[in-house]
């Protein structure tokens, strides 16, 4: 929902907790306001209050105005530039590097759990499965668990760290410049997982910068430990964005 902050007047975004909702969910929920309400970058969305006194429970944040970045991508496929969606992949690695800099594991890093801002600034979301450790491990089973954004180790073993949210980071990058495409087009969960342990991964969207695509690929690897870190990424993607015209 939208609202307005009576003390000072601006508009924020509002999520709320249905009353009704499983008790998981609900704890869900507020490991979100609780990761959030520490946080301080421009490339995360910023909390501004959680409401836990009545019922539903409420998280104010602030309003990112031109809402989620996989709609924003479908939205102007026709008119946005590749500097912009080189732009796009810098500010999500800056958000990221942040991240990694607090020990967050994100765990659902993707293009519908980014929003837009002022000036096409990216912005990470949605921390609902995030966990502040160095290593996580899922032992209820994966519920719920986005399989083409996820790493191998994290899909055959449940085992977390931020190298997950890298290869996941790989897979925004390619849902960035493939304009909000659906990752491993035409092939379902089963398969992709299938054939990501093979070797396959898929190929560069239609002009995607070279340099970008040798990142994506790195954020592939299927060895956690041979991935790039956020900071790497950050500094690639961020001296890739200053000499791309």
């Amino acid at each position: 929902y939208k609202g307005r902050l009576r003390a000072t007047d601006e508009e924020v975004a509002v999520k709320t907790c249905r009353v009704t909702v499983a008790e998981e969910h609900k704890r869900k929920f507020l490991q979100e306001g609780r990761i959030l309400k520490q946080y301080d970058h421009p490339n995360i969305v910023k909390l501004i209050g959680i409401c836990v006194q009545k019922q539903p429970i409420m998280i104010v944040m602030e309003l990112v105005v031109g809402g989620a970045l996989l709609t924003y991508l479908r939205t102007n496929a026709s008119v946005v530039t590749t500097k912009q969606l080189v732009n796009m992949c810098r500010d999500a690695a800056a958000g990221m590097k942040y991240l990694e800099s607090k020990n967050c594991i994100h765990r659902d890093l993707a293009a519908r759990n980014c929003l837009v801002g002022q000036n096409n600034t990216v912005k990470i979301s949605d921390f609902g499965m995030s966990r502040e450790e160095e290593e996580y491990i899922v032992s209820d089973g994966m519920k719920q668990i986005p399989i083409k954004w996820t790493a191998p180790e994290a899909l055959n073993f449940g085992k977390y760290t931020t190298l997950c949210d890298v290869w996941s980071y790989g897979v925004l990058c390619w849902e960035i410049f493939a304009k909000g495409g659906v990752p491993y087009p035409g092939m379902s969960n089963s398969k992709a997982r299938e054939k990501i342990d093979a070797g396959y991964r898929m190929p560069a969207p239609d002009g995607t910068p070279e340099e970008m695509y040798r990142l994506m690929l790195r954020c592939w690897e299927y060895k956690a430990e041979n991935r790039p870190h956020f900071d790497q990424i950050h500094n690639i993607v961020e001296n890739f964005s200053t000499t791309f015209r």
